[in-house]
């Protein structure tokens, strides 16, 4: 399986949105897999992430946002489990949906989806597997809006980010970059 190929169905090459989101998901990939480097003691599936990490935000075309372009009708929180659904479609393996769905923010939890009327399936999206929080992770230290792209983000700035949507992402965020030795 060939993450660009399968990008490639749904994103034309040369476009600024195809621009942004391989960007994107080569700088994702790139820190995913140096975290996992340092989490060799857990074992990582580093091919896995490769391709996980540059199918994560395959979603975003069917989403709107004006500042990386995505001209889609769903609310931009959706990209993550729409992404899952188009990767399902595509008949990948369902971890590579998984990866889509619950990477977003610090994973989303059923609570939180009931609690602020999210436009989201009732279902807790958070990070499983080592690689989910790997890849989770890894994206938070990159912005896709091209005003951002090129600002380093330190791992405070995040947890603060995180806290203002929702204590426990930054809670579980927290987790997660102590783990890894961010």
């Amino acid at each position: 399986m060939d993450a660009l190929t399968i990008i490639e169905k749904f994103y034309s090459p040369g476009t600024k949105l195809y621009q942004i989101l391989i960007e994107h998901s080569l700088i994702v990939t790139q820190k995913s897999l140096e975290i996992a480097q340092t989490q060799k003691h857990l074992n990582p599936d580093l091919e896995f992430i490769q391709k996980a990490a540059m199918l994560h935000d395959i979603g975003i075309f069917f989403t709107r946002s004006d500042a990386i372009g995505c001209r889609g009708d769903a609310p931009y929180i959706c990209h993550g489990y729409l992404g899952r659904k188009l990767l399902d479609e595509q008949g990948l393996p369902p971890e590579y949906g998984l990866v889509c769905e619950r990477h977003t923010g610090a994973g989303i939890t059923k609570e939180n989806i009931r609690s602020n009327n999210l436009p989201l399936p009732q279902r807790d999206m958070v990070p499983i597997s080592i690689e989910e929080k790997i890849i989770c992770v890894a994206d938070k230290y990159h912005s896709k809006n091209p005003k951002n792209a090129a600002k380093k983000t330190t791992t405070l700035q995040i947890i603060e980010d995180l806290g203002k949507i929702d204590q426990d992402h930054a809670k579980r965020f927290s987790i997660w970059a102590e783990e890894f030795k961010i």
